[in-house]
């Protein structure tokens, strides 16, 4: 596999690192502000953060969305048994550890190549109990024990879609297979204008999960740009409060949505099947730019 390599670390003075992986070009972005952080790309798109020195610093908007869901899923400390659909640079994965020691967390991660250059240049903490899966994120989940997670978590994109079999109700009926009565099921979803892939994914969500609450920008609600927006659901009442106050505090503010004001939001969207599952849109060259 082709690679192009610069020299190697130093704080400060590392260098990017530069490699051919299954999904594309995959480039580690050193951060000049803190010793020993990098960013992902593939293709150019942004797709994780991390701070080896600091795991627990969340960088990305929507990723810190996902921190919140992961701290309100138990009481603070206790650990957790969490599934990662989509791994990247496995930011959310190093979170968990970093903030509920002792847990058991199971990686699946489709593009094997970006697996080996993430474990040879960002490590894991060795004593993490991370399991990382190269495999099709709806295979792996199926092959989960019937309710072993607390948690699921679903951030998954190829060529900056997510892929058609990972939006319908088939889907979640796996997801709720795997989590536990109470579990949590917390998805990075990503739409623009106006909306439509949103929308349905709340319909789908709601035919399978009683209690759901969306987290987002409020320009990307109202449909005035691009963006990222964390659909969170369980069988049991979600800590909404929290949630809300949370998101509010962030360097970004975030709105949280749920009850009829979510169920007005979706404009009668229906549910998505298998039969009828389209990758979501792709975002537009500016996102990146």
């Amino acid at each position: 596999m082709g690679k192009s390599r610069t020299p190697r670390r130093g704080a400060g003075s590392a260098e990017a690192v530069v490699e051919a992986v299954d999904g594309g070009l995959a480039e580690l972005i050193p951060d000049r502000d803190r010793a020993r952080a990098w960013t992902l790309l593939i293709d150019g798109a942004p797709q994780s953060y991390v701070d080896l020195d600091d795991p627990a610093y969340l960088s990305f908007e929507y990723q810190r969305r996902l921190g919140h869901v992961i701290d309100l899923a138990a009481p603070a400390g206790k650990p957790v048994q969490a599934v990662h659909l989509g791994g990247g640079a496995l930011t959310l994965a190093r979170y968990v550890a970093a903030t509920r020691p002792r847990s058991t967390q199971q990686v699946v991660e489709f593009d094997a190549a970006l697996v080996q250059l993430v474990r040879r240049e960002l490590p894991l903490d060795p004593n993490a109990r991370i399991r990382v899966r190269s495999t099709d994120a709806r295979a792996g989940l199926a092959k989960l024990p019937e309710g072993w997670a607390d948690l699921v978590v679903a951030d998954v994109f190829s060529g900056a879609r997510t892929p058609a079999h990972l939006t319908s109700t088939e889907f979640l009926d796996e997801v709720r297979r795997a989590l536990r009565p109470g579990g949590i099921y917390a998805a990075n979803l990503a739409d623009g204008p106006p909306l439509a892939h949103l929308r349905g994914q709340i319909a789908t969500v709601a035919a399978r999960f009683t209690e759901l609450a969306l987290i987002a920008d409020p320009t990307v609600l109202r449909g005035k740009r691009f963006g990222n927006a964390v659909l969170v659901a369980s069988d049991h009442p979600l800590p909404l409060a929290e949630l809300t106050r949370r998101a509010a505090s962030d360097p970004h503010p975030g709105r949280v949505q749920h009850g009829r004001e979510l169920t007005d939001f979706t404009g009668g969207a229906v549910p998505v099947t298998d039969a009828a599952a389209v990758a979501s849109p792709a975002p537009p060259p500016s996102v990146f730019r």
